[in-house]
């Protein structure tokens, strides 16, 4: 069964916890999948720049963003 995917928007990220990525692969060729780590910072300056916490396995930390959300996609 094939899982349908919605790219990420500032709009639909509220209350998704699992991001996939879809330009890396994991080892077994599945897309990576990474947690949100926190809340979403937004600027008031400018409303259109967001930053998602995420974390993938046990010691990788990053962070999506406005510039790289192209890349990104959510159940």
């Amino acid at each position: 069964m094939k899982t349908r995917f919605t790219p990420l928007t500032k709009e639909n990220q509220e209350g998704v916890s699992t991001f996939y990525c879809t330009t890396a692969l994991n080892a077994d060729g599945s897309r990576l999948r990474c947690r949100r780590n926190g809340k979403t910072k937004t600027w008031k300056r400018t409303p259109q720049r967001f930053q998602i916490p995420v974390k993938h396995g046990m010691y990788d930390y990053g962070y999506i963003t406005e510039k790289e959300m192209q890349f990104w996609t959510i159940d």
